[in-house]
């Protein structure tokens, strides 16, 4: 005994039947219907499974609904018991006809439907033709409806559904009334196939669900599908794991130590993690795509803090990742993840496109291990036109000689820091943990603790101080670091002198001004401005940095 599909069982026969998704589009056909006002063309738009043929047919009930006395007219409301209603939903109603555009697009098609549509109904009030796909037609065919369009008989109806109306001529949009079909969300799939297996009485992991209407991609046919799949592999009790083998979806603790890897910039542990994904038969361009998903729950996690629900499975591993991860390491991991995800099909193997990307993100990571020069631009006039900024490497600051770096010499012990600012500029660390070191000024050092001070509070988190801490031992300083959060800290230059980052913004003033007074100086740009009464503005001579040739 066959059993009939979810997605024609659960077809909406009505507008009140879960129409999932387009409830703009049925309050506006309602009121219309309602205070018959009638249009002669109707387009429906919107990807695949949203319900263009299911809207199309309610359609048709609702004009042609002789209601369940056999009296009834127009109606928002068709009765589903009436002959029509009846011969609608079986597809046997002699004055709807649903026509495929895609095997019938020819001029000729065009011209015989056409033909056929100036006899009036056989049955009902109005007939129906419901063109779907309807893009698909040639510009000839389309050509030869257009005056039929604008001004069909009386008795008939155009119904036209696409899934690309940028290929419908304008001259055709203009003769329908355009409904823009939305894809549905995956809560509200995942809530409607709840709602159905409910009727069915089966029993579902809401996890389950969700994985199914993510899988979906906002097609509720798709959902049914999966849903009738997932059913046939688990026996009727639908579990979160099964769905997972079933879809090939990824885990989403792989992307969790996938991430954590990164973060130690661990890349045998990150080969390892692959390999395991590929024993499990994943779908390797979904993990990808759930990567760049988890980067950017992540990214909002550090931006607005309150976007991450407690209720959520993985809320836990979202925070602590928002907190290890700096910002730019996350969008560093979409892009790549996205990349990715759309060149693994040229790929030697889809396992070997995904551990490639894997060690891209991991390559394209800022190194910290180098330490940035401190260096300062000298200015050096080029001919007649500009002045560019050479950048000579002469470092101020050398830090302590360790038996690593140095085998067989005596260590060098580092006593206490005294010049802070050109210390931290030295620093090889980048992202938010620099800002703390570039943006505090230093309170006390006795060779064991560190104390700074800054006005940043988000720069005082402990990631940060464990990233300078890290950095400083790097350099042979070992200490503990304590931060302290002051916003007077930046009117405090009087009493601890500047940070370094108000050392660089100082340095870089006085070379913008210097590099000025070499352009307003240069005699060919003073003969430019007196012959051709021209103005300089101050603000648009940038330095162009390189060694001079």
């Amino acid at each position: 005994m066959s059993t009939q599909v979810l997605a024609r069982k659960y077809r909406p026969r009505s507008f009140t039947d879960g129409l999932v998704g387009q409830e703009h589009v049925v309050q506006a056909l309602t009121h219309a219907l309602e205070s018959q006002r009638l249009h002669h063309a109707y387009l429906f738009t919107g990807t695949r499974g949203v319900g263009k043929t299911t809207l199309s047919r309610i359609l048709a009930k609702s004009l042609n609904c002789r209601g369940t006395d056999g009296q009834g007219g127009v109606t928002a409301y068709p009765c589903g018991v009436c002959g029509a209603c009846t011969a609608i939903d079986a597809g046997r109603f002699v004055d709807y006809i649903e026509m495929d555009a895609a095997s019938n697009r020819s001029v000729e098609d065009m011209s015989a439907l056409l033909d056929r549509a100036v006899y009036a109904p056989t049955a009902g009030r109005y007939k129906v033709y419901m063109i779907d796909e309807v893009h698909m037609l040639t510009n000839t065919a389309f050509n030869s409806m257009l005056k039929t369009l604008e001004e069909p008989p009386e008795h008939v109806k155009f119904i036209l559904a696409t899934t690309d109306p940028q290929k419908i001529p304008v001259t055709i949009l203009s003769r329908c009334l355009q409904f823009n079909l939305k894809q549905m969300s995956p809560t509200a799939t995942a809530q409607h196939l709840a709602h159905v297996l409910k009727i069915e009485g089966l029993q579902a992991q809401d996890s389950a669900l969700k994985l199914i209407a993510r899988a979906a991609k906002g097609s509720m046919r798709d959902a049914l599908s999966l849903t009738d799949q997932a059913i046939a592999f688990c026996s009727g009790n639908i579990s979160e794991p099964a769905v997972r083998e079933m879809l090939g979806a990824v885990d989403t603790g792989y992307l969790v130590e996938i991430l954590e890897a990164l973060a130690a910039r661990d890349g045998k542990q990150l080969l390892e993690i692959a390999d395991r994904m590929s024993t499990r038969a994943i779908g390797f361009e979904t993990a990808l795509a759930d990567l760049a998903a988890l980067s950017y729950r992540i990214a909002l996690a550090q931006t607005i803090a309150e976007t991450v629900h407690e209720e959520i499975a993985d809320a836990q591993a979202i925070n602590r990742l928002a907190r290890l991860l700096a910002p730019e390491d996350i969008q560093l991991f979409y892009s790549i993840a996205v990349k990715g995800a759309q060149e693994i099909a040229w790929a030697p193997d889809p396992g070997t496109g995904f551990a490639m990307t894997l060690l891209r993100m991991l390559a394209f990571l800022p190194d910290h291990e180098i330490a940035v020069a401190d260096s300062k631009p000298l200015l050096n006039p080029a001919a007649n036109t500009a002045a560019r900024l050479t950048v000579p490497l002469k470092p101020s600051f050398s830090p302590p000689t360790t038996p690593e770096n140095r085998a067989g010499q005596e260590k060098t012990s580092f006593q206490t820091i005294e010049d802070w600012p050109t210390l931290a500029a030295k620093l090889p660390i980048t992202g938010f943990a620099r800002q703390l070191a570039t943006q505090s000024l230093l309170v006390s050092d006795d060779g064991a603790l560190l104390t700074l001070s800054v006005s940043i509070k988000n720069l005082a988190e402990q990631v940060n101080i464990n990233k300078l801490a890290s950095a400083l031992k790097k350099m042979g300083i070992e200490r503990k670091i304590q931060v302290q959060v002051d916003s007077t800290t930046e009117h405090s230059v009087q009493k601890m002198g500047k940070t370094a980052y108000q050392i660089e913004q100082d340095k870089r003033i006085v070379e913008q001004e210097m590099l000025e007074q070499t352009v307003f100086k240069d005699p060919f740009v003073q003969q430019l401005v007196q012959e051709f009464d021209a103005v300089i503005l101050p603000g648009s001579i940038k330095p162009l940095i390189g060694d001079s040739k």
